[in-house]
């Protein structure tokens, strides 16, 4: 059966793109747009992906050219979606079935995905800042004060979101927020230590995954992919700062301190 080149490099740029969107590693997503195009019978195939891009170009047995640009949008990581997509990416190498049936196999995926309620997202932000707190020191009411921080800092970047701020300024926001409570606890009393408390806190904003995979994308020799994502680390970590530094200028000028 002659291979349509058309809906091969339709199929394996969305499956750059799904998995980029999930959070993976540059060298992951080239990996597997590369294996896929071999599974399909592709003799000639080349990609090229960086954080927010993914070319993918494939010459027809005749000479004929055909290239495919995505653009990818700002996102996070999911490390759900991430193995479900990666799973399917290697059933498709394995199996190599007709590419509608792939492309409803990526919709699938898509469609029963569950997101966690924004109520099971304030749990989770109460007690991994809470626990952060107590690591760093505090006491049971200074986890306890962490964990509300926590809590603001999850409210606040759920309404940026909703504003469409970008990550900078949403970081900026929610740090400014964080340590505006928890001096206000330790200012009436109910939290002891607010070094403990806005450092909890703050580790949900800490940009580990994204400095981990810039890390890897460097020693995988990525080196555009890995600096680009590491600059953005940098800049999430300024934003921290800046954002607490902005609630502690504010409130040494009111009140005189």
């Amino acid at each position: 059966m002659k291979l349509d080149y058309d809906a091969l490099l339709e199929l394996v740029s969305e499956m750059g793109f799904r998995l980029m969107f999930s959070g993976a590693e540059i060298y992951r997503v080239e990996e597997s747009i590369s294996r896929l195009l071999q599974a399909y019978g592709a003799e000639r195939g080349e990609v090229f992906a960086i954080p927010n891009c993914i070319i993918v170009s494939l010459t027809s047995p005749m000479g004929k050219p055909m290239t495919q640009i995505r653009r990818m949008p700002n996102h996070g990581t999911d490390i759900y979606l991430l193995e479900r997509y990666n799973d399917l990416c290697r059933s498709l190498c394995r199996d190599t079935p007709p590419f509608e049936e792939a492309l409803a196999k990526m919709r699938e995926i898509e469609r029963t995905h569950k997101v966690y309620s924004l109520p099971v997202q304030l749990l989770a932000h109460f007690l991994g800042c809470g626990m952060f707190s107590l690591f760093y020191g505090g006491s049971v009411r200074d986890g306890v004060c962490g964990g509300v921080c926590g809590m603001v800092i999850c409210l606040c970047l759920a309404l940026t979101s909703r504003l469409g701020a970008n990550l900078f300024f949403k970081t900026i926001a929610a740090g400014a927020a964080s340590a505006f409570v928890a001096l206000a606890f330790t200012a009436v009393g109910v939290g002891q230590n607010a070094d403990s408390i806005i450092i909890g806190a703050l580790m949900a904003l800490v940009p580990g995954i994204a400095f981990t995979n810039a890390m890897r994308d460097i020693m995988a020799g990525d080196m555009v992919a890995g600096i680009s994502k590491a600059a953005e680390a940098l800049l999430i970590g300024a934003a921290i700062a800046l954002g607490t530094a902005l609630a502690l200028g504010l409130i040494q000028l009111l009140t005189g301190g």
